[in-house]
């Protein structure tokens, strides 16, 4: 898979709908994911979790849209949960300070059992 492109695969069991991103998220590819994201948000689904443990890179214009599509889920009554693994996406959570904004887990078992968040480390 090359820098530019991102997969998408989307899992829904009632009101928890899971994103599993594999790729890089990035200028050319965050407008797909804001879109999937926050038309979940605004059909009512209450819990998403986006799975980022596969994906390999991660822009300003991503994080954007994981912002944009949390604020619109907060609007709607529900919320966005991480899985991220350890790793660059983890420290750049942390250090934009993100970390404290989105509940984020080191797995997706973790995110679904909302169990082992990760707090921030500075």
């Amino acid at each position: 898979m090359s820098h530019d492109e991102l997969s998408i695969d989307i899992k829904n069991d009632g009101d928890l709908t899971i994103f599993r991103l594999r790729g890089s998220l990035d200028l050319a590819t965050s407008p797909s994911v804001r879109a999937a994201l926050t038309q979940a948000a605004t059909e009512g689904k209450h819990e998403l979790i986006v799975d980022l443990t596969k994906l390999e890179f991660l822009d300003s214009t991503g994080l954007g849209a994981l912002i944009g599509a949390h604020r619109r889920a907060l609007e709607n009554g529900g919320k966005i949960r991480l899985a991220v693994g350890e790793g660059q996406i983890a420290r750049l959570l942390n250090i934009t300070g993100l970390i404290r904004v989105f509940p984020v887990y080191t797995t997706l078992e973790d995110a679904l059992s909302d169990h082992g968040r990760i707090t921030a480390t500075i």
